[in-house]
C-alpha cells in the first residue's frame, strides 16, 4: 500500500517507539502517587512539559496535555466560552473549520445559547482580515480560526488575524494548530490558546496538547483530580505524554528538509495533473505543499478511493474525522468551488517519506480510473 494520507495520521516514528515502550515497562507508575516510582514518573512527565515549553519559547505554566487535539479544541473553545460567558456570548469561527471546532460551537449555540458567527472564506480558501474585522464586537469573547485547513491545506494570515483581534477588541485568539506544526513555521506569541496533536508529527495516537496563556481562564470539562493544574481530571497517560517532547523535537528539527521535499513533489503532482482533462485542482498555490486537493470531475469521491485503494493507494476524499459521512466537503463549498467539486474531491497529503516514484504511480492510477469512468 503506497500510503498518501499523512493529513489524517502519520506512523509512528522508531525513536519515538522505542522509547515510549521503554518508559512503558520501566515507569509504569502513577505520576500523582507520592512513593518513589510515581515521583520518577512525575519528575518526566514535568521534563516534557518544560522541554515542550522550550521549543514554543513559553512557560511550562502554558503546557496542558491532553489525549488529542479534538479534546484540546473543545477544552479551549468550550471551557472559555462557559467561564467567561459574563463577559459576552459571542464567538467568531470560520465555515472550514475541523469538526470537531465546528461541532463544539454547535453545542454551544443549541444547549449553552451563545452567538456564534461563521466567517466565510475566499476561493483560496482563507479568511480575510477585513472580514474578520467587521465581525468583531464589543460582546465578542473568542475567535478561533485554524492555521491550516486540513482538507486543502490554504493557511490564514495569523500574524495579521491575531493583530486585528487583539487591536479591536477583547476577544482571546483559539488557534487551530493541527496541519501546521513541524510543516510550517509556528509562533504561538500571536495566539491565546493553540491547539496539538502527537500523530499527526510521527507521534502516538491519544497524545495531543493544549497551549494557554496564563491569564486564560477555563472551566474545567473533565471534573476530579488534580491533573494538569486541575484542567483535567484523570490519570495522566504518563508514558505518552513523556515522548510528546522528543515527538515534537524531531518534528521541528526536519522540518525545513520535510519542506523542501514535499514542495518539488507537490509542485510535480501539480504540473501533471493540470495536464489531465477532468481534474481540477482545488488548493491554492500559496496553500501547504503537504496538502494537494483536487477533483476528479466524471468520477465521485468514494468511487474514486475504492478504486484507488483497490489499486494500493491510500487517501482520503475530506477530514478523516468526518470520512464516514456523505463525501460532500463542506470546505469546498465553503470556497465556492460548486457542488460538482465538492463531491468529486480527493486528498492527498504528502511527508518526507513520499517518494516521485509514489507520486507517479498515483498519477497513473488517478489516470487509470478517470479513463475506465469515460474521460
Amino acid at each position: 500500500m503506497i500510503y498518501l494520507d499523512y493529513a489524517s495520521t502519520t506512523p509512528v516514528r522508531q525513536e519515538v517507539l522505542k522509547a515510549y515502550t521503554t518508559i512503558l515497562n520501566t515507569y509504569y507508575g502513577n505520576s500523582d502517587s507520592l512513593h518513589t516510582l510515581g515521583r520518577d514518573v512525575s519528575k518526566l512527565l514535568e521534563q516534557s512539559r518544560t522541554q515542550i515549553a522550550q521549543l514554543f519559547h513559553v512557560s511550562s505554566n502554558e503546557i496542558i496535555f491532553t489525549s488529542c487535539a479534538s479534546e484540546s479544541n473543545n477544552m479551549a473553545i468550550k471551557g472559555f466560552a462557559l467561564k467567561n460567558n459574563h463577559r459576552g456570548n459571542h464567538i467568531i469561527t470560520s465555515n472550514v473549520e475541523h469538526s470537531s471546532v465546528l461541532k463544539t460551537m454547535q453545542q454551544l449555540e443549541e444547549v449553552f445559547g451563545f452567538e456564534v458567527t461563521y466567517l466565510p472564506v475566499n476561493q483560496s480558501g482563507i479568511v480575510e482580515p477585513e472580514v474578520l474585522k467587521k465581525a468583531l464586537r464589543k460582546d465578542t469573547i473568542l475567535v478561533s480560526l485554524m492555521h491550516v485547513n486540513n482538507e486543502t491545506g490554504a493557511i490564514n494570515p495569523i500574524e495579521t488575524l491575531s493583530e486585528i483581534i487583539h487591536q479591536n477588541s477583547r476577544a482571546v485568539f483559539h488557534c487551530d494548530c493541527v496541519q501546521a506544526i513541524g510543516k510550517i513555521k509556528v509562533d504561538v506569541s500571536f495566539m491565546d490558546m493553540a491547539t496539538f496533536s502527537a500523530h499527526k508529527i510521527y507521534g502516538l495516537k491519544g497524545s495531543g496538547l493544549l497551549y494557554k496563556k496564563p491569564n486564560i481562564q477555563l472551566l474545567p470539562l473533565l471534573s476530579g483530580g488534580q491533573q494538569e493544574s486541575g484542567m483535567r481530571a484523570g490519570t495522566s497517560n504518563a508514558p505518552a505524554y513523556i515522548v510528546l517532547a522528543k515527538t515534537l523535537r524531531l518534528a521541528l528539527e526536519e522540518q525545513e528538509e520535510s519542506y523542501c521535499h514535499v514542495k518539488k513533489l507537490n509542485e510535480y503532482m501539480r504540473e501533471q495533473f493540470s495536464q489531465m482533462d477532468g481534474i481540477v485542482i482545488n488548493s491554492d498555490c500559496s496553500s501547504s505543499p503537504f496538502i494537494l486537493n483536487i477533483s476528479c470531475l466524471q468520477v465521485g469521491s468514494e468511487i474514486m478511493l475504492n478504486a484507488l485503494n483497490k489499486k494500493g493507494f491510500a487517501v482520503s476524499a475530506q477530514s478523516t474525522c468526518s470520512s464516514k459521512k456523505k463525501a460532500r466537503s463542506h470546505v469546498l463549498l465553503a470556497m465556492g468551488l460548486g457542488e460538482q467539486r465538492a463531491t468529486h474531491a480527493i486528498r492527498i497529503s504528502l511527508s518526507l517519506h513520499t517518494t516521485k516514484d509514489e507520486i507517479d504511480a498515483f498519477i497513473k492510477a488517478v489516470w487509470e480510473v478517470s479513463h475506465a469512468y469515460g474521460i
